[in-house]
């Protein structure tokens, strides 16, 4: 039980470093200083909040795999 709380610890940290360094490098000009930074901060966001609820669901199937296995034996 120790190792499945452990991976998932790893899993959201490694979820966390791709989202920081897939995330960061959007950038948007040619709208003006305040409105790109507006336009790059939502499409950030929107990407953000769908990755995070596409690992949910990621880490979800792979809790019910392993607990599924561990109910069989």
């Amino acid at each position: 039980m120790y190792a499945f709380i452990g991976i998932m610890w790893l899993l959201i940290l490694a979820g966390g470093g791709i989202l920081v360094t897939a995330v960061s490098k959007i950038s948007i000009s040619g709208y003006g200083d305040e409105i790109d930074f507006l336009i790059a901060s939502i499409i950030k966001a929107v990407i953000a909040i769908l990755f995070v609820i596409a690992w949910i669901v990621v880490l979800s199937k792979l809790k019910n795999r392993i607990f599924q296995k561990q109910i069989e034996s």
